[in-house]
Order: structure tokens, then C-alpha cells, then sequence
């Protein structure tokens, strides 16, 4: 037995400790890995009823995934543009998105962990929090409220003389951005926050003492340091924005279309379980690609996000 199982078992004890293993095997293998090798067969299938499933009907075919990038097989079109565009719109939404959570993040991340002190900090941690206690339809739905034609926010600015009429945000897709951004602000705060309040403050105080500027002392000492709070928050945030579908339907302006809302089109509305699980994949495995992409470019390992 390795160091680290001997440290683990002496840790927790070994009727704990294999338990603990045993619920997390279940928990991955029920709720993560079948689900997923399941649709993935699913997705090569030919979409047929369900009394047929498992017959000599239900045979493999890549038609879903050829659908996906070449739309019907009596299309005009050399590509199926509407899809494609759905996925590639929905993609770089979800990026603006974790962007626009990190940009607003990073700044009271850092001021909770290193400037806050006692109540204060304790307050503002509570002022985060106690908003998410309502569901996030129901915020979602406040969201359309405030921005909507008759809403709070147009009432503002038309009053202050900014606007002279109404300003449709729900068509320009303004309520939809700043609904996703502020449904998953505290998966970008958290854990830039663990992150940084184990940055030594030392180190922060040598490099002012040294004279570095405020935005040098962030990006050669603070930055480095929060880099797997960074990783980690910027994925939880694009693969839940990218995966997002009760905001996108409640927010989304009539022009706009969400990639999940094509899945739950192909799962529900047109019963072809086979499609939304192709389309469900493509979807995964672009989360996946961007996972692996900001591991990349921060340089970090998946322990270092976990932690």
C-alpha cells in the first residue's frame, strides 16, 4: 500500500475511509459514467420507437452527427448553418460570460481575502450569499422584470434623461448576459478567494516595499498564485453558462437560440432521443476542450484545480 492510502486510512479510519471510497465509486460510476456511455451509444443509434429498441432495427449510424454538420439530406445548403451557428453563438456566449464573471470576481475575491477584516468581511460574504437562497427561476424571472421595456432599469435611465423611450434589453440580449453572469457569480468568487487568501501577504508587502505598481503586484505575485482558483472557477462557469437552459428560455430575446434548446427540441418536442444525444455530446466534449484549453494556457494540473 502506497504512503499516501496508508495516510488516508490513518486519517480517516478504515470502515470511514471505505466508505468514503465506496460512495464516491458509486457516485461516479451510476451518476457520471453509465449516464454518459449510455447516450453515447444512444447517439450512433437510428432513432426508432421505443418498442424497438435492442431490435435488429436499432442499428448504429453516424446520420445524427452527419445532421449536425450537413442539416438534411435534401438541404439546399452545404452546411446546416442554423446548428452550427446555434453551437458556435452558444460557445462564445459562454466564454463573454466566464470573462465577465472573472473581470468582476477577481477584484472582491481578493478584497475578501486580503482587505475585508471581521464584520465587514463576514458581511459582504452574507450579502453574496443570502440572494441565491431564492430559486434561480425565480431570479431569472426578476432578471426579465428589471430590464424589460416597463422595468425598473429603463424607468431609471429614461428618468435621469439618458433615454428618451423605452430600451428593449431582453431583445438585444442584455437581460440574458447579465442573468447568466450573475447566476454563477459565486462559482468565480469562491474559489478565487481560497486561492488567494493562501497568498502569504509577505510577499505583497516586499513588492510594494520594492515599488511595484498596484497592477504589477496583481499580475506577477497575486495572479500566479490564484492561477488553479482561476482555472477552476472559469470552468465551472463556462460549462454551466454553455449548459444553461431555464435562463436562456426565460432572457433569451426572440432572435436567440441556445444550443441546450435544440437538445431539449430533439428530446422532447420531437422525440428523437438519438439526435439531442448527439448534440448533447458535441456539447460535452466542446466543455471538455475548454477545460483542457485553460489548463493549458495557466499552466496548471487537475490536482491543483480539485483543491
Amino acid at each position: 500500500m502506497s504512503t499516501y492510502w496508508k495516510d488516508y486510512f490513518r486519517r480517516n479510519g478504515m470502515a470511514l475511509g471505505l466508505f468514503v471510497l465506496l460512495a464516491v465509486m458509486v457516485w461516479m460510476l451510476v451518476m457520471i459514467i453509465l449516464p454518459q456511455l449510455y447516450m453515447l451509444d444512444f447517439s450512433f443509434r437510428t432513432n426508432v420507437p421505443p418498442p424497438q429498441w435492442g431490435t435488429d432495427t436499432h442499428t448504429y449510424t453516424l446520420e445524427h452527427y452527419r445532421y449536425l454538420l450537413y442539416g438534411n439530406v435534401n438541404a439546399t445548403e452545404s452546411f446546416n448553418y442554423l446548428d452550427l451557428g446555434v453551437f458556435g453563438r452558444t460557445i462564445i456566449a459562454a466564454v463573454f460570460v466566464t470573462f465577465i464573471d472573472l473581470c468582476l470576481c477577481y477584484p472582491v475575491a481578493y478584497y475578501l481575502a486580503h482587505v475585508a477584516k471581521g464584520g465587514w468581511g463576514r458581511l459582504m460574504v452574507m450579502s453574496l450569499i443570502v440572494p441565491f437562497w431564492v430559486n434561480e427561476l425565480l431570479r431569472a424571472f426578476a432578471f426579465k422584470v428589471m430590464f424589460g421595456t416597463g422595468g425598473v432599469i429603463n424607468d431609471a435611465l429614461m428618468w435621469l434623461g439618458i433615454l428618451d423611450q423605452p430600451y428593449d434589453f431582453i431583445r438585444e440580449n442584455v437581460a440574458l448576459y447579465s442573468g447568466l453572469s450573475y447566476a454563477y457569480i459565486l462559482l468565480m468568487i469562491f474559489p478565487i478567494y481560497n486561492a488567494v487568501e493562501s497568498l502569504d501577504r509577505n510577499q505583497i508587502e516586499a513588492a510594494r516595499d520594492m515599488g511595484a505598481p498596484w497592477w504589477r503586484i496583481h499580475w506577477r505575485v497575486v495572479i500566479p498564485h490564484a492561477k488553479p482558483g482561476i482555472t477552476s472557477g472559469s470552468t465551472m462557469v463556462f460549462m454551466l453558462t454553455a449548459g444553461a437552459l431555464a435562463a436562456p428560455q426565460i432572457l433569451g430575446g426572440p432572435s436567440s437560440l441556445w444550443f441546450t434548446q435544440l437538445v431539449y427540441k430533439w428530446f422532447n418536442n420531437s422525440a428523437n432521443w438519438a439526435r439531442g444525444s448527439a448534440y448533447a455530446l458535441v456539447l460535452l466534449v466542446a466543455c471538455i476542450v475548454f477545460v483542457l484549453l485553460m489548463m493549458r494556457i495557466f499552466k496548471v494540473k487537475l490536482g491543483e484545480i480539485a483543491r
